[in-house]
């Protein structure tokens, strides 16, 4: 069974996405979603905070996806796979209190459940240079 983060951070995924297509109030869209699919988060607080972090840092987000990903231009990164990397690095770059390997393994089930075939590699390998990068794995 998944467990309640990986539940919100599936909601934050599809907020994202949802927002990227359609446009919108991404908190919004994220309150409809977790009246529909996440009444049973025990902490309905976790998506909020982690759409917000994405929303006040998208620029330095998605400027470390086009550092650690040169040849992929961000516009033809499959919009999924983007919305996944977001929350990825958020939460590498900005939520000391969850350790690295956990974000990322937790972005890797995402890609694998979401993403194409290759997504989950892809995901791993972005997300694995920024950890290195900025020497993530150090912290507490």
């Amino acid at each position: 069974m998944a467990s309640h983060r990986h539940i919100a951070r599936t909601i934050v995924v599809q907020t994202i996405f949802a927002w990227e297509f359609r446009g919108g109030e991404p908190m919004e869209i994220l309150a409809y979603l977790m009246d529909e699919f996440g009444t049973q988060i025990s902490e309905p607080e976790f998506p909020r905070k982690l759409l917000q972090g994405i929303l006040d840092n998208l620029e330095q987000i998605q400027a470390e996806i086009v550092a650690a990903a040169p040849e992929w231009p961000i516009d033809k990164i499959a919009p999924i796979d983007r919305a996944i990397l977001e929350i990825g690095i958020y939460e590498l770059m900005y939520e000391a209190d969850i350790p690295p390997l956990v974000s990322i393994n937790e972005c890797i089930d995402l890609a694998k459940e979401m993403g194409n075939d290759n997504s989950h590699k892809f995901v791993n390998g972005v997300l694995s240079n920024i950890m290195h990068k900025h020497s993530l794995h150090d912290k507490k």
